[in-house]
């Protein structure tokens, strides 16, 4: 299949499923002439990514054409679709054209039209990477096991638990733990299918190496919600020291605290529809409403629109330049009567 579209937020899992193809299609000795990286949202280098992609590989192994941010798929203007479309038959059998975004592809685009006219007729395949929500546990689980997979591990269900509670849905942060934890397991075994050894991971190994780690956003919002700051504080410490960004940590919280504030507020005008619930509070998967439901028993709107405000004088602060933990100290003890 000489085009392969990825999309997704999960930059980690992408950029491992780039290097594999690179790996796979192209011979070393030949990198610096069959191995082309491009910038999509540089037409210039758009353009330059049509015009490399009809050239068969010269040496060994096969040409690979990289676009990164791809413009093909999503805000495409009618010149670069026109190129697009005239060299999709063109492309020769060795050469590969790997079309990357973090967005889904727009469906209504004539381009990517083409492309599914492509993938069905299996001359062009698409993968999407997709982060589970913070709150999904399942999806989170399954973010580990496969990326765990990808990097030749395998995990004891009880380790699988333990990442889970540790880093949560970070993808990139689960790769460098899931590393880390192949140099510290002791034990391998082979799998009979292909007879690559295969590194198990048990959950003592994961203890070892990621205890006290255990805190994400979720926490933190959980923490909020029965006004233990103290608990929430020291978590935020302990992600900002871990190397989070401080204003991902603060888009977490809000989001989290604005799905809150939507679902007492319908409550209270004695909407009980789970799905319009979901929708006005931007919650995916409905189902959410029930466990949420539970959560804020007792609970008034008013409580969740005094913590947007501080978590705004959180945001004030940071744009100002005042130290994350400081911001988020002064920022969440500045509403008084919110405890």
């Amino acid at each position: 299949m000489p085009i392969h579209l990825l999309w997704g937020n999960d930059s980690a899992a992408c950029d491992r499923a780039i290097e594999s193809l690179i790996d796979q299609i192209i011979d070393p000795s030949w990198s610096s002439i069959n191995l082309s990286r491009l910038d999509g949202s540089n037409n210039e280098e758009a353009s330059k990514a049509l015009e490399e992609v009809r050239l068969p590989p010269f040496g060994n192994g096969g040409r690979l054409v990289l676009v990164k941010r791809n413009p093909f798929c999503n805000n495409c203007s009618s010149n670069l679709a026109n190129c697009f479309e005239e060299i999709l038959e063109l492309i020769p059998p060795n050469t590969y054209l790997v079309l990357h975004n973090t967005n889904k592809p727009d469906g209504r685009l004539r381009t990517t039209k083409a492309l599914q006219v492509l993938i069905k007729k299996k001359k062009a395949h698409e993968k999407s990477f997709i982060l589970p929500a913070i709150w999904d546990e399942t999806g989170q689980r399954k973010l580990v096991d496969r990326t765990a997979q990808d990097l030749g591990l395998e995990l004891a269900p009880e380790a699988t638990s333990l990442l889970v509670e540790a880093i949560g849905n970070d993808s990139a942060r689960l790769t460098s733990e899931l590393n880390k934890l192949a140099l510290l397991a002791s034990t391998q075994k082979i799998n009979i299918n292909n007879g690559q050894k295969i590194i198990f991971i048990s959950a003592k190994t994961v203890q070892a190496l990621v205890e006290g780690m255990a805190t994400n956003a979720l926490q933190i919002g959980e923490s909020l919600l029965v006004n233990n700051f103290g608990d929430a504080i020291e978590k935020l410490n302990a992600l900002l020291e871990q190397g989070e960004p401080a204003l991902r940590i603060l888009a977490s919280l809000t989001s989290q605290v604005r799905g809150w504030l939507w679902v007492t507020l319908l409550e209270e005008q004695g909407e009980h529809d789970v799905a319009v619930i979901a929708k006005a509070a931007g919650i995916a998967n409905p189902k959410r409403i029930y466990v949420m439901r539970k959560q804020l028993k007792g609970m008034e709107a008013k409580r969740f629109l005094k913590l947007l405000c501080c978590l705004l004088e959180v945001e004030a602060a940071l744009k100002k330049g005042l130290m994350p933990g400081d911001a988020f100290k002064e920022g969440l003890l500045s509403d008084k009567s919110f405890k």
